[in-house]
């Protein structure tokens, strides 16, 4: 029997791993009801393209032990962004002034944040 992790879930699971690798500003964005292509959008960044492949592994491998991978993966560390396509979680990792430059958060500011507190 598969077992299908809801996409809060999958979200929080993606944000915990990147926590766990040290990713700054980590912010999961509600986009349900703004959007039709996905759930939940993930925004992290890292230090280093290093740091955004580290962060982009530990999401990977931390859902694959529960059985999800993603249905695309795009970018590289070195672009500056890599992107993780779960079709109801979009996870953006990216360095910081790749961030800045996207504002992401900024594009979709009417969405509520979940809270990631234990």
């Amino acid at each position: 029997m598969t077992v299908r992790l809801s996409a809060e879930h999958k979200a929080r699971q993606a944000a915990q791993a990147a926590l766990e690798k040290t990713a700054m500003d980590v912010m999961v964005l509600d986009v349900q009801r703004l959007s039709s292509v996905t759930d939940y959008f993930l925004v992290c960044s890292g230090k280093s393209t290093t740091h955004v492949q580290t962060i982009s592994e530990a999401i990977r491998e931390g859902l694959k032990a529960q059985g999800v991978r993603p249905l695309h993966a795009e970018g590289v560390a070195e672009s500056g962004w890599v992107l993780l396509d779960y079709g109801d979680v979009l996870v953006h990792i990216f360095l910081e002034d790749t961030r800045l430059y996207y504002a992401l958060e900024r594009l979709w500011g009417d969405a509520p944040t979940l809270s990631l507190e234990a």
